[in-house]
């Protein structure tokens, strides 16, 4: 059970804890609205389809601001512990300042467990859905919307200009429209001093234009001279469809997944399916080769003794070979006839050898790739564990309970941090260092640091002083 003292400690991680992380989700939201905003804008989206798509996003952002408001408030609780000597009266009491620690690094672990289900489970369904969604808009036309001077495109078959337009009452001045020819309509343009817009609904358009012309160029039949039509009016109406300017949504399970938008399971499952495959290739080339490749020898032991013994020992010595079956060949002349037949054989061969390694090549980079997300899933979940180890016992040190020097020594240890994690996945996804090593390298360096400081503030034991002992001995 826990004590009053262990709860309190406790009590004090709960307000910092949700100030940081609301404060932490607005920033990254507001990151998120300026990278995208030129997606979104300009393009008459629904405001349902915006708000879907900021909350799908929201996802990742709870996976990144748990650990860094976890660090920010173990700073601030345990800087405030020591800053009011409690922490002395604590030591006092003969109480070891670990037993104070344990119950946060415990509510870290449920953290932990619950971020970890939220990253493998949750965050890939929203990432699926986010990414289906900026599919969607990324293909969607901009909303029908004209400006003074300027051509307009995005309705097939036809183009506007418009000179003037009157934003207060919605007049149009000096009208041009230019009409593509199709299967029921001829070229068109047509003319008019002004007019408006009127939209009944959601895909229908009606453009009304007063005192103009139109011209009609009508092709003749046979290849014959076209007839020019010309006309004038009072009153001109024009209907256009606008339905591939509404916004459509397709279906998101249809499409494919990537290894962000995947389980653990199912990108292990893809894993073993990858590793089965370079086996197979592996299997189908050997058997190929094992098939295929015949080296003939022809022994001609009678030249042994067309040499002297002092001209053949010169000539084997020059055609000593580091194949020890090359080397057991009677004479040199069957010795590079060997060796330039087994040449040709595996020349016969490169192809096939460049096809395999590029497969395999392909293979193990994806196999990274999914590997490096496995891990991902879960270490930096984990970081909620691993600041609780090092944010207590900074905390305790540094004797500062406010948040402007939480927020120095967080900025610092958190950029450390995702620094690392950036620059493990860029070595594993090259293959240079393995995938564990790439996502969990940083939480192994901080958990022995997070060790060696506990060690610091809970016992006698110093670093220096065992280097000195070292020294002595």
């Amino acid at each position: 059970m826990l004590n009053n003292v262990q709860i309190d400690l406790l009590k004090k991680h709960v307000g910092p804890f949700l100030f940081c992380f609301t404060t932490l989700m607005f920033v990254l939201l507001m990151q998120f609205l300026i990278l995208h905003v030129d997606k979104l804008v300009g393009k008459g989206l629904p405001l349902t389809i915006v708000i879907e798509l900021i909350l799908n996003n929201l996802a990742y952002m709870v996976v990144l601001a748990a650990p860094m408001a976890v660090l920010v408030s173990t700073l601030i609780a345990f800087g405030k512990f020591s800053e009011w000597n409690e922490l002395t009266a604590i030591r006092a009491a003969g109480i070891n300042p670990i037993k104070l620690i344990i119950p946060v690094i415990g509510a870290g672990f449920i953290l932990f467990i619950f971020m970890g289900y939220f990253s493998n489970y949750v965050l890939p369904e929203s990432n699926h859905k986010a990414r289906s969604l900026f599919i969607d808009i990324r293909t969607q036309k901009p909303a029908f919307d004209l400006q003074p001077s300027t051509f307009y495109h995005d309705i097939e078959g036809y183009t506007f200009w418009i000179k003037e337009i009157n934003s207060q009452t919605d007049s149009l001045y000096d009208i041009r429209v230019f009409q593509e020819p199709s299967d029921t309509k001829h070229r068109t343009t047509i003319n008019a001093e002004r007019g408006w817009l009127e939209s009944p609904n959601d895909v229908t358009l009606t453009l009304y234009m007063l005192n103009g012309s139109s011209l009609r160029i009508i092709p003749g039949a046979n290849q014959t001279e076209a007839t020019i039509e010309r006309s004038k009016f009072d009153k001109y109406r024009m209907t256009f469809d606008l339905s591939e300017l509404s916004f459509s949504r397709s279906n998101p399970s249809q499409r494919s997944r990537t290894d962000r938008t995947m389980s653990a399971e199912a990108m292990l499952a893809v894993v073993d399916s990858l590793n089965e495959e370079k086996a197979n290739e592996l299997e189908k080339f050997k058997k190929n080769i094992s098939q295929n490749v015949s080296i003939p020898f022809h022994f001609e032991p009678a030249r042994m003794f067309e040499l002297d013994e002092e001209t053949v020992t010169d000539t084997l010595q020059i055609f000593e070979s580091q194949f020890t079956v090359i080397n057991e060949l009677p004479n040199p002349t069957t010795k590079v006839s060997s060796l330039n037949r087994a040449m040709s054989v595996l020349d016969k061969y490169r192809p096939e050898l460049e096809s395999l390694e590029t497969n395999l090549s392909w293979r193990n980079t994806r196999i990274a790739e999914f590997m490096i997300e496995v891990h991902k899933k879960l270490s930096i979940p984990f970081a909620c564990v691993i600041f609780v180890l090092v944010g207590a016992p900074i905390g305790m040190l540094t004797k500062r309970g406010n948040l402007g020097f939480a927020a120095i020594i967080s900025s610092i240890l958190l950029t450390i941090y995702f620094l690392a994690v950036i620059q493990g996945e860029k070595l594993a996804d090259r293959q240079l260092i393995s995938p564990f090593m790439g996502m969990w390298g940083i939480n192994i360096f901080y958990l022995l640091i997070g060790i060696i400081l506990i060690l610091h503030v809970s016992s006698s034991l110093r670093i220096t002083k065992l280097f000195q002992r070292n020294e002595k001995a």
